[in-house]
């Protein structure tokens, strides 16, 4: 395919310039262009390169129509381009791949040539293609990375990468890959698999996938890894709740909290959409979970070790050909050790490992327990976080399936089940309506609410006083309880206080001002692109919500709805004040269980003279880390200042 230089439109820039009208201009260049890779798989159209003047080949995205979830468009002469956060947002490199000639208000490119050309977004501009007349808009990504994956015959048939994965979730192919960051800087490392994930979510019309770089690469900053699952978020019209639950994991400490990004993913030029890439939850010394072997089953003499470390998930969608076994009515397919029917121990190392499972659900079901007894089988910090992150988002899946559990040797030497890591959370906060029949057994009638308990519930069926369900369980479990609140008001208030109120995307987990600045332009084109923004009955009613908050121990509820728009910052929004308002209600509940004093700012369910001195070492500027500013108001002023600590010094004086 013939390439030749760039050209100047010097004529219309003088005009734009007179006439501050945003039009096409083309640069010359003496340079020949970079070229798509894939061009024979895409056949005509025109290219937009992610990174202007950059000499590579994979990074380039065709332009497209918007479609249904069936793939069908209403207007084909409406086209887009889909850029992603790496391309200058006033100019793009255009290739024209047609056969015939383009002009684009006035600029003329001819076959094979390049241009760049100038545009405003959201601006529709006239595209001609020979006698053919189209409209152009250009849309602007803000999501953190963009990632493209291209294969023209993913078969050795001559089927493209999409259209081959789609048809099963069992297939794989390789693929010549390109990562490109906020920056413009592109990672060409290729992609050794990449295939289909997901259970009920590989229906959908949007697809989720796992892909395996051939090398370990880095992600918009994320640690080097080889392994990652592109999450579509397709049934949750806010797209961050699977981001925001966990990077709360890991802002409160629970272990193997997957790192991840918003990334618009292309296959063979073509924009799928905005996607959430996150660590994949893989066992190895390069892994997510990276403190475990899948080995040490073995003892040094061969035999089978008499304690082994493993990874066990919950689901009851298993395949056919995975590592697993039941107990206590659980599903459980064993991640690692992963062994086939003609490894050695096979059916011992399955028969132990549902041995160890049955002993932990039989602990976490006594009503006898003590902490000190629970702790001898798991770690009681993590289940308490687990089931605080299921409980807050009122996952519809709790206990029921992507409940992973580690189980290892602790640094005391003590052998212990670790609830983590966190996943799969797009039915949470306040997204899914649930079942009917299922709530009905439950005996749950406020699900979409943001007050309520729920995992106490989860799994009981009618006229039944208990339930085989994990997460269920850890909720009636009265030591897991009593940790969980004060939990609750240690490590979770905090984070989501600062969630609430601060700005920008430092730390673990970011402000939600933060989050929907990463996600407003990705959302736009994901949703101009047309995946829809309502899946069905399945979602809840998000159009309006009397929020709540908790300030000075009182919960309040406000007198007045507020609505919200059917659009994503409607959506997005109504996500934050669900959340927001629910951990104002569970505060208000954990504090009938944890003791909370106003003015016990370390949270030690005493308020003495120490308290009075982490709030001046505050207000100097050196705030002690165990320091809880939510709860340094005590004379309630709506500020915090030297009074306070008058207050409560006065306050102790009185009573001794």
């Amino acid at each position: 395919m013939s390439m030749k230089k760039k050209r100047i439109a010097s004529i219309i820039l003088a005009l734009t310039l007179m006439l501050t009208i945003p039009v096409f201009t083309a640069q010359a260049e003496d340079n020949a262009p970079a070229v798509p890779s894939f061009l024979q798989a895409s056949g005509e159209g025109l290219y937009a390169h992610a990174v202007a003047g950059a000499s590579d080949t994979e990074a380039w995205t065709i332009w497209q129509s918007a479609e249904d979830k069936d793939g069908n468009s209403d207007d084909l002469f409406v086209k887009y381009f889909f850029l992603p956060v790496s391309a200058d947002k006033t100019k793009a490199e255009i290739y024209n791949a047609y056969e015939e000639t383009v002009v684009i208000n006035d600029t003329t490119l001819q076959q094979g040539e390049s241009a760049e050309i100038s545009y405003t977004a959201d601006t529709p501009y006239n595209v001609k293609v020979g006698s053919t007349d189209y409209s152009l808009v250009f849309k602007n990504s803000t999501a953190e990375a963009a990632i493209y994956a291209n294969n023209p015959n993913a078969d050795g048939s001559g089927t493209p990468l999409f259209d081959y994965l789609k048809e099963d979730k069992s297939l794989s192919a390789k693929a010549n890959g390109a990562i490109v960051d906020s920056s413009g800087n592109i990672d060409n490392t290729a992609i050794k698999k990449i295939k289909g994930r997901g259970n009920t979510t590989w229906d959908k019309a949007k697809k989720p996938f796992n892909i395996t770089y051939n090398s370990a690469v880095s992600i918009a900053g994320m640690e080097k890894r080889k392994k990652f699952s592109l999450l579509a978020n397709y049934q949750d019209a806010s797209l961050a709740r699977n981001r925001i639950l966990y990077d709360l994991s890991d802002a409160v400490g629970m272990p193997y909290a997957s790192d991840s990004r918003f990334v618009d993913f292309y296959m063979n030029g073509v924009y799928y959409g905005s996607y959430q890439c996150a660590e994949k939850i893989e066992i190895g010394k390069n892994d997510l979970i990276n403190d475990i072997s899948d080995t040490d089953y073995i003892a040094e003499d061969g035999s089978l070790a008499s304690n082994f470390s493993f990874c066990i998930e919950i689901d009851p969608s298993y395949a056919q050909d995975d590592y697993h076994t039941s107990s206590s009515s659980n599903e459980i397919t064993i991640k690692s050790p992963e062994l086939t029917s003609d490894k050695q121990y096979y059916s011992e190392v399955k028969d132990k490992i549902k041995s160890k499972f049955t002993g932990l659900f039989a602990k976490l079901g006594s009503s006898s327990a003590t902490y000190e007894t629970l702790s001898e089988t798991i770690d009681v910090d993590s289940f308490a976080k687990i089931y605080l992150i299921n409980e807050l988002g009122k996952n519809w899946d709790s206990g029921v399936s992507s409940f992973y559990m580690v189980y290892k040797q602790s640094t005391d030497g003590k052998w212990r089940f670790y609830a983590s890591p966190v996943w799969d959370y797009d039915n949470t906060l306040g997204n899914c309506a649930g079942i009917a029949k299922d709530l009905s057994n439950m005996g749950v009638s406020d699900y979409t609410e943001y007050s309520g308990w729920w995992c106490k519930f989860k799994g009981k069926r009618a006229r039944e006083t208990s339930s085989n369900n994990i997460m269920n369980k850890c909720a009636n479990n009265s030591v897991i309880v009593k940790q969980a609140a004060k939990l609750w008001f240690k490590k979770f208030v905090p984070e989501i206080t600062e969630f609430a109120s601060g700005t920008g995307t430092s730390g673990e987990l970011y402000s939600a001002d933060g989050y929907y600045q990463l996600l407003k332009g990705t959302a736009d084109m994901n949703y101009t692109r047309g995946w829809l923004l309502n899946t069905g009955s399945w979602i809840s009613d998000h159009s309006s919500l009397k929020k709540a908050e908790f300030k000075n121990g009182k919960y309040t509820v406000a007198n007045n709805e507020t609505a919200y728009a059917a659009d994503f910052e409607g959506e997005y929004n109504y996500m934050v004040d669900w959340m927001t308002s629910r951990a104002a209600w569970l505060s208000n509940e954990f504090g009938k269980i944890f003791n909370i004093v106003n003015g016990d700012v370390n949270l030690d369910e005493k308020l003495n003279i120490n308290d009075a001195t982490e709030i001046q070492c505050a207000l100097a500027g050196n705030v002690p880390p165990d320091y809880h500013p939510e709860y340094a108001d005590f004379n309630k002023s709506d500020k915090v200042d030297i009074n306070d600590v008058t207050a409560i010094q006065i306050y102790i004086a009185g009573k001794q």
